[in-house]
Formats: C-alpha cells, structure tokens, sequence
C-alpha cells in the first residue's frame, strides 16, 4: 500500500473503542473486577481511563471526513446542531430507562457529554481555517484552567467549579452521586477540555489523508511521544485526573490513543492484516447503536428480568454471574461475564453488517 485516502486503522480503532467500553461497563460485579478495569477513583490514570477519550478521539476522525467540504452556513449548523440535540436525547433516554423517575433524572451523561463536544468541535471545525485550530483548542483548555482556579482548591471534589456549575445548573438530584457527595464526572464545565480531544481526533485523521502508510506510521509517533512529554511535564502543575478531566488527562489519553493507532497502522495498512483486524472493524460500523443497545440490554437484565428467591431478589445479570463465578474465581468470573457480552454485541454487529444496515443520527 501505499497512499491511503481512509487510513483503516481508523475504522479497527473505532470498533476497539466499543468493544472496550462495553467490556469496562458490564463486569459481572462491580465488587470483582480487576484494578486496571476500574477508573481511577480521582487523582491517577488506569487502563479504563482510555477508553471514554476513546470514543471522543474517534468522533473527531469521522468528522474529518463528514466535515471535509462543509461551508459555514445556516443548513450545515442546523445538521450539526440537530444531530447533537438527538444524541444528548438519546443519553437522557439511557439515563431514565429502567429508573423511571424523571424527578431524579441525571441530566450530564456519557452520550450527552459525547454530543455537547461534537457540536462544539464541529463548528469549530466548519468556522475556523485549519491552523486556527489549534490554537482554539489551547483556549478551550487555558479558558478551562482559568475557571477551576476561580476556587480556592480547584483540584477537591467537593469545591471544584465544575461540581459548583453543576449544582447551580442542574440541582443535586440530577448529577451524579457515585463519588459520596454530589459531583458528575461528566459535568458541563468539564466539556471544555473533553472537547480537544475531539479536535485532536479531527487533525490526526485530517493529517493521515493521503499519506503513505509508512509516512501516518511515522507521523503518529512522532505526535503521540511529543504529546506524552507534554501531558507528564503539565501532570506536574495540573494533576492527572478523569473525573475533573484536566488538560494532563486530555493530554495523556489523546498520547496513548495516537501510540495505539500507530500500532494499529503498523498492523492493519503497513503489514496489511486486515483479515485479523476485519472483527474489529465490523464492531465500529453501527457504534452509536450498538453502545445503547448493550446500555438497554444491561438493565433490562440486571433491573427488570428480576423475581424473588427466598428473602432475595434475583437479577439474569445476577444468576448468569453466579453461575460463572462457582467455576472461577470471582474476578474471573466478573471479566469473563464482561467479555461474553462483547462478544454477545459483536454478533449484533456482524449481523447487521451482513445486512449492510447502519444506523445513524
């Protein structure tokens, strides 16, 4: 190969991120699950941790190619404004399905932190000449560090500004509670930085078009290690931190996603193994549907396929775990309950990929 218009290690980076954030989401116990499949509970960075700047990264490619010839104009942001309030729509819908209770209904959310930053990327992307770019991407990110600084601890959860906002905004009924006190990992302000990641996405896919595989190959690391150093030396003024989403976490996940596809690069388009990457890529054609079906089918199962055994309330999710973990031992159990569902949702991707069905916004 050598000149490649569509690099495929995209599309195998795509399906990867998919497979991971359901294998991450659905452990069969979130009491037995393997340290580097947990996020970081504040400060720190764990193998999970790639995964959400994952999706964000590859939204930003296919905006590279769904946005190559878009103008500034009253249609184009009417599109992308229309597409982001459905995906925000859709991540409210995961959020009520199976509690059913819109006086407590989280509004901030994976989908809805997903659809905010594509809006805000994209008319970024279709408003701004491409060297400009960058240079908004630095204000998003400074404008972000300025705004936790208008508290006295910036960095705490319980006085960070994003956590302030929330409150402010949205009320304490509807953020999360999964940190002891109300604070959502999602949070509005927290989209800022969240945002470069899509950016980042967008100009790595925009600097593979048309590049020998060899030259992406070379080009990815060369971005990747220089954006290492410069997530590790701002580690130490900005501490690594996904639930407050700091500009050294912005940085360190979009290094290790730029090193993972030049491995897959080197794999797929250099060494041209596609047939081993091809499961992969057939994972990431429908990614939206697919994340919201395995979101739906988790409840389903955990919350609504549910009886009484005895004093107990039993759950599919519960007896299918147990199950499995009277034959390994319980972390096993929970990772092998996760990866069977991978597998279970590949097959739903395969299928409609057989029937060349593609479900988008």
């Amino acid at each position: 190969m050598t000149k490649s218009p569509r690099f495929i290690a995209l599309d195998v980076l795509r399906g990867l991120t998919i497979a991971l954030m359901i294998l991450v989401n659905t452990p069969g116990s979130w009491d037995h699950v393997f340290p580097l499949l947990l996020h970081a509970h504040w400060d720190g960075f764990t193998f999970a941790d790639i995964v959400f700047p994952g999706f964000l990264f590859v939204v930003g490619a296919a905006m590279a190619f769904s946005l190559q010839n878009a103008q500034l104009n009253a249609a184009t942001v009417q599109k992308i404004v229309k597409r982001g309030l459905l995906m925000f729509a859709c991540g409210l819908f995961l959020n009520w399905f199976g509690r059913w209770d819109l006086a407590e209904l989280r509004i901030p959310g994976v989908l809805q932190r997903i659809a905010i930053c594509y809006v805000l990327a994209a008319l970024l992307v279709v408003a701004l000449p491409r060297k400009l770019l960058w240079g908004a991407g630095a204000l998003l990110l400074a404008s972000y560090f300025g705004l936790l600084h208008l508290s006295v601890q910036p960095y705490a959860l319980e006085t960070n500004t994003v956590r302030q906002l929330d409150l402010w905004l949205f009320g304490e009924a509807h953020i999360y509670h999964g940190f002891g006190i109300p604070f959502d990992p999602e949070g509005l302000l927290s989209c800022l930085p969240a945002t470069c990641n899509v950016l980042i996405g967008f100009g790595i896919a925009r600097a593979l078009q048309g590049k020998a595989a060899m030259q992406g190959l070379q080009e990815l690391l060369l971005f990747g290690l220089v954006t290492l150093v410069g997530a590790l030396l701002m580690a130490q003024l900005w501490p690594i931190n996904k639930a407050l989403w700091s500009g050294s976490y912005m940085l360190l996940s979009s290094a290790l996603l730029m090193l993972l596809l030049a491995l897959l690069v080197y794999v797929v388009d250099v060494k041209q193994a596609t047939r081993l990457a091809e499961p992969l890529r057939i994972y990431g054609t429908n990614p939206l549907f697919i994340y919201m079906l395995s979101w739906i089918w988790t409840v389903i199962i955990d919350r609504v396929v549910v009886w009484q055994d005895g004093d107990t309330t039993q759950s599919l999710y519960s007896v299918v775990y147990q199950s499995l973990a009277q034959l390994l031992p319980a972390e096993w159990a929970s990772l092998l309950f996760a990866l069977l569902h991978v597998l279970l949702f590949w097959y739903v991707s395969l299928q409609l990929y057989k029937r060349q069905i593609f479900i988008k916004l």
